[in-house]
């Protein structure tokens, strides 16, 4: 019992450390964009651009297709379930809320995670392990400020972008199905989702969207720096970083969403 006690009371204690490391990195990410023109060491414009390219850009085509599928799906299980008490022409309500509040932020912040927060956990974890984190710390240079703050940025730039083209790309495939099912003009189906749809709807599923980017960005910056072991603790903080951000991403949006719709 002594050391089960003392396994958990290390587990956590490691997790606290973990999650104060990821604060103290967003902060000096933050401070660096804010004061580093003055000191004449900025967050490089092109870095930023770069890691857009990567994360949003050659992400559009797999987000279209997931995005699509979901939107598919939802109209099917809709039509489905509302059919039983003959309420089908209530599906366009439940269906644009679903995508807009919940599984377009939600599959865009999973699949950014296996992605492109892998991408960023392996990099990271590499130059640890090479030591090239320790010699541009040696020449002058923050690692946070060349390495971590263009990818955060550029992650909670492109997160919400993705996350805006998933509700369209999937509100267009339900569209698709409503339509044919009911027997109702595409012009008509949109029309129900605008008018279902409001402001607060939508600034819902982009906050959240900003906040999945933050954690994907930081968990992977936090499992690259404390990587040791070489090749095969490459692997291992690769797979934990994603393992952890997924599981970040859906405990956080279900806090999120409580907090939200019950305040």
């Amino acid at each position: 019992m002594q050391r089960v006690a003392e396994g958990i009371g290390k587990g956590v204690l490691r997790g606290a450390e973990e999650v104060g490391f990821a604060g103290a990195l967003f902060l000096e990410a933050v401070l660096w964009a804010v004061l580093g023109p003055t000191r004449r060491q900025p967050v490089r414009l092109a870095a930023v651009v770069a890691q857009m390219m990567q994360i949003g850009v050659e992400a559009l085509p797999i987000a279209s297709v997931l995005a699509a599928t979901i939107g598919m799906m939802l109209a099917i299980q809709s039509l489905y379930s509302l059919g039983l008490f003959g309420a089908e022409s209530f599906a366009t309500v439940g269906i644009a809320l679903s995508v807009v509040r919940e599984f377009a932020p939600l599959i865009v912040g999973i699949l950014v995670a296996g992605r492109s927060g892998s991408a960023l956990a392996a990099r990271f974890s590499t130059m640890m392990i090479n030591q090239e984190v320790d010699a541009l710390r040696v020449i002058g240079i923050s690692p946070v400020r060349f390495l971590i703050a263009p990818a955060l940025f550029a992650m909670m730039i492109m997160v919400p972008c993705l996350t805006m083209w998933a509700n369209i790309v999937a509100l267009s495939a339900a569209g698709l199905f409503v339509t044919a099912q009911l027997d109702i003009s595409l012009a008509a189906y949109f029309a129900d989702v605008v008018a279902a749809l409001s402001v607060n709807d939508l600034a819902h599923g982009l906050g959240k969207s900003v906040l999945f980017a933050a954690l994907v960005a930081l968990v992977s910056a936090v499992n690259g720096a404390l990587a040791d072991g070489g090749a095969e603790g490459v692997g291992r903080r690769t797979t934990r970083a994603v393992v952890q951000s997924i599981a970040a991403i859906i405990m956080v949006d279900m806090i999120f969403a409580f907090v939200v719709t019950a305040g």
